[in-house]
């Protein structure tokens, strides 16, 4: 008898462009997805259908409870503070070892640099390039385990981050600021005060994205920025 395959690299493609529809909100918070949605939307057979809804549900940009119908993720205040509060603990570790070798890679300052050209266009579309500044620092490490952890978080920090950019929530030009300190701190050698900074600019965004989603912001919510003369 002849064995099923299912072509990975159309799985890949299909998980792809459904992450992307998610995460711009074309496919909202809670709506369902079915095999036979998957398999009519792109034009594939029900086994990469399925095996794409599986993937995504693994990666938790789908929840499926008691063999339901799989759906897309719902955030609420809760998940947004551990999601941020694991991004935070990560993210401090190494930016105090980037800070003790001076190190500042090229990538985060081009990154940083793009979101300012967004912003002077008057654009709060700034997730990408927000995503590949903090994503760069943590590659610069060279650790390819820590790297893989970071990027674990990445899908549900890029959907955290567009629900508060389709609030025009956060300011690009505090972002631009914010990052910038950072990466004058890092090239000063000031582990504690990049740590520092970086908690200022995470904790503002969690909080502002927790009330949001329904809860209450916490005192960070409000905090002017460190980064930003008055």
């Amino acid at each position: 008898m002849a064995r099923g395959i299912v072509v990975t690299s159309l799985v890949d493609a299909v998980v792809e462009d459904l992450r992307t529809l998610v995460v711009t909100g074309t496919l909202a918070p809670g709506t369902p997805l079915t095999e036979l949605d998957v398999a009519t939307r792109y034009d594939v057979a029900r086994a990469s259908a399925r095996a794409a809804i599986e993937r995504l549900t693994a990666e938790k940009v789908l929840v499926r409870n008691n063999h339901k119908t799989a759906r897309v993720v719902e955030l609420g205040p809760d998940d947004v503070r551990d999601i941020y509060r694991t991004r935070t603990y990560l993210e401090s570790e190494v930016l105090r070892r980037l800070a003790d070798e001076r190190r500042v890679p090229e990538s985060a300052r081009q990154a940083n640099a793009e979101i300012a050209a967004l912003w002077a266009r008057g654009s709060y579309a700034v997730v990408e390039p927000d995503m590949r500044f903090h994503t760069s620092l943590i590659d610069a490490l060279g650790s390819t385990r820590t790297s893989a952890m970071y990027h674990s978080l990445a899908f549900e920090v890029k959907l955290c981050m567009a629900q508060l950019q389709g609030r025009q929530r956060l300011s690009p030009e505090i972002i631009v600021a914010e990052h910038a300190r950072l990466l004058d701190l890092i090239a000063a050698g000031d582990a504690d005060g990049a740590a520092r900074m970086l908690d200022e600019h995470l904790a503002r965004a969690r909080e502002l994205l927790a009330e949001s989603l329904g809860g209450e912001a916490g005192p960070q919510a409000i905090v002017p920025s460190s980064a930003i003369p008055v």
